[in-house]
């Protein structure tokens, strides 16, 4: 009998360290630096942050998809797309033919004198099938989504050309569609 009460507290013991013990892959991380209503990010090194008016994140098709949008003054803007959304954790870009998460960065260059002439440029992530960056969804609450993000985008239909995008944080108001 006291064998048997030794052994069961010995699985008991090592079952409350190991459930203790474990992290969660869904830790979305920390919640970054942005204040409320906008997107801050690094683009080449160079600061971002975009307007409340123009910066949403909407939970889509039944809270399976978030739709990330971010504009500024200076005619650049993110978009991100998460598909199989899940709230809070963390949603690579890239890494495989099975991953369908999307960020852009997007830079227009407004020609005031003939707008017809203006042009768009637009930096894709991913742009093959490696791993190039994650959106991390640190806080979800009925108004707002809370996280960071960081990766490196390809403009693939234009000059090839390369941005990192670093420090990047949103603290957004919420849509549900």
């Amino acid at each position: 009998m006291r064998n048997l009460r030794q052994f069961m507290l010995f699985v008991m013991t090592v079952t409350l360290v190991t459930l203790t013990s474990c992290s969660s892959d869904d830790d979305g991380g920390e919640a970054g630096n942005a204040a409320s209503g906008v997107m801050v990010a690094k683009v080449d090194g160079a600061s971002f942050q975009s307007l409340e008016i123009s910066s949403s994140a909407t939970v889509a098709n039944g809270g399976q998809n978030l739709i990330i949008i971010a504009s500024s003054t200076d005619a650049t803007a993110f978009a991100f797309t998460v598909l199989g959304y899940d709230g809070v954790g963390t949603y690579p870009l890239g890494g495989g033919a099975n991953i369908f998460n999307s960020a852009s960065f997007t830079q227009t260059d407004v020609d005031l004198n003939n707008p017809q002439n203006s042009t768009t440029e637009i930096w894709q992530a991913p742009y093959d099938d490696t791993m190039v960056g994650e959106i991390n969804v640190a806080e979800e609450t009925d108004t707002k989504i809370i996280g960071t993000f960081s990766f490196t985008c390809k403009n693939v239909g234009g000059d090839q050309t390369v941005k990192t995008i670093t420090e990047g944080s949103f603290n957004l108001n919420k849509q549900v569609q």
